[in-house]
């Protein structure tokens, strides 16, 4: 038996936990916070992480209920929280009842963590689903004000669609201070997340409502490709070698469950979590399969690479998987959650047309290749909910973004950032909506997306905060776009 299957043995099986020592420890070891993640309609995960904690292992309790008292106990057990995965805790919570709200909390060393709040996916199609989607929470450029206002809304889920914790300053606004330098190891990374996950406004969203996380490029580099950096400042064995660090905290700081612990510098992340044949979220990864960046990786003219057949952003497994799911998917909406702007953005410079490199615009037979599926295969109501870009953008999805009477395959929600980017403006590209018609909508604020499903209808609310370089800012919608079931394209509400 290997270290890692040992590992995961030891934790799959609780009535072990008798093994290892229950200590008293130093001072709270729940200062972190807890979490729920990637629910399903009997099951959810649970984390927590024991900070400070200096034993190889440490036994700790939980409990879930059905009520916020704990009166009616829904399951308990013990869990092994270990050194060699940071005295993470990732409990898989099996017999649940679908569609439920649970309470939950931790025991260890004579401290009881806070209490978290979890709610599991319904088996039936649910009259309604409501969710939220964030991205980009850079920690020193602003206050997680967002994340206050979240924890107040009436959700089933958050999606956290990467970016999570930054891996190195951007930028030169300084709103908050945190470690200084560039993280490269494993002890780096673990210390950059504890200090993010610090944040109170950011641990109040986690105990509210389940999540399903997935990364982007922050989490281990900046616009990392596969197993390429942005730079030629460390060899391919050596990024490797960091990438693995960067996954093995991702995995111990997320809730996630065990079939997403890494090996090494290789993690399963694309995965489908169904909500009662209403949603199904096919989660993806853009980050860990995809070709370099062409045409030299900045915003340039689309290059020979940029349209070659074989550039890859899912990988061809994970191109399969996804449409292999679409095209067997049960659910009236199909929510694709996405790292980086799927739909195709021009603007001039020097009299000629630019695209980013690192979005789907570099890869523009890897987005033909889906589209060309959804409008062969059409999977019902395909949704893009995507991450990275620190502004709002709602646009339809053309078979040919270069014909505006072109067939739309669906419609891409881009959110803004919690925090990265700093207080905004409201000012537009003019020059760029004018020249992209099928982009309806754009803003330049800090906040998240707000989504409201019914069989019928799709509706996207685009958040925003006035500020988040002090905190106390108020929340509005700024505008809201509906979907009809069946219509695909979005309208303003």
């Amino acid at each position: 038996m290997t270290r890692r299957e040992f590992i995961i043995a030891f934790g799959a099986l609780p009535a072990l936990a008798g093994a290892c020592r229950a200590v008293r420890l130093r001072s709270d070891p729940f200062t972190l916070g807890v979490a729920s993640g990637d629910p399903a309609s009997t099951s959810v995960v649970l984390w927590t992480r024991l900070n400070g904690a200096g034993e190889p292992g440490v036994r700790v309790d939980w409990e879930i209920a059905e009520d916020d008292q704990f009166r009616r106990i829904a399951g308990k057990g013990s869990s092994l929280a270990l050194k060699e995965l940071g005295h993470s805790v990732h409990v898989e919570v099996e017999n649940l009842r679908p569609e439920r709200h649970y309470w939950y909390r931790f025991m260890a060393g004579g401290e009881v963590s806070p209490v978290g709040r979890t709610r599991t996916a319904p088996s039936e199609p649910p009259a309604q689903f409501r969710f939220a989607f964030v991205s980009c929470q850079n920690y020193e450029h602003g206050y997680y004000t967002a994340y206050r206002h979240l924890a107040a809304e009436d959700l089933d889920l958050i999606v956290h669609l990467g970016d999570y914790i930054y891996e190195r300053r951007f930028g030169p606004s300084t709103v908050r201070q945190h470690e200084a330098g560039e993280v490269f190891t494993l002890e780096q990374y673990r210390a950059r997340y504890s200090h993010y996950r610090s944040d109170p406004d950011l641990q109040a969203a986690h105990a509210a409502f389940p999540w399903i996380v997935t990364p982007d490029d922050h989490e281990v580099s900046n616009d990392y490709a596969g197993a390429i950096p942005e730079t030629n400042a460390l060899s391919p064995e050596q990024f490797l070698m960091r990438r693995a660090a960067a996954y093995q905290a991702y995995y111990e700081f997320m809730p996630l469950r065990r079939s997403a612990m890494p090996a090494g510098p290789d993690m399963r992340l694309f995965r489908k979590l169904s909500f009662g044949n209403l949603i199904d979220f096919h989660v993806l990864d853009t980050r860990q399969y995809r070709s370099d960046q062409p045409c030299g990786g900045e915003r340039s003219p689309q290059c020979e690479d940029a349209l070659a057949p074989n550039q890859t952003m899912m990988g061809p497994a994970q191109e399969k998987w996804i449409m292999d799911g679409l095209r067997s998917s049960p659910a009236r909406w199909n929510v694709l959650a996405n790292q980086v702007l799927m739909a195709q953005v021009w603007q001039l410079r020097n009299g000629i047309r630019t695209y980013s490199m690192d979005k789907w615009d570099g890869y523009v037979q890897a987005r033909k290749r889906l589209f060309d599926f959804l409008a062969e295969a059409r999977p019902s109501n395909p949704i893009v909910i995507t991450g990275d870009i620190h502004t709002h953008w709602v646009s339809d999805l053309k078979l040919d973004f270069n014909d505006p009477s072109s067939r739309t395959v669906g419609t891409e929600f881009a959110g803004t950032s919690i925090s990265s980017g700093g207080d905004g403006n409201d000012s537009a590209p003019e020059d760029v909506l004018a020249s992209n018609p099928h982009i309806k909508f754009f803003s330049n604020r800090r906040g998240y997306v707000r989504a409201t499903v019914t069989p019928s209808l799709w509706t996207g609310d685009c958040r925003v905060l006035p500020y988040v370089s002090r905190p106390g800012a108020a929340v509005e919608t700024r505008a809201s776009f509906v979907v009809e079931s069946g219509r695909p394209g979005v309208q303003r509400a």
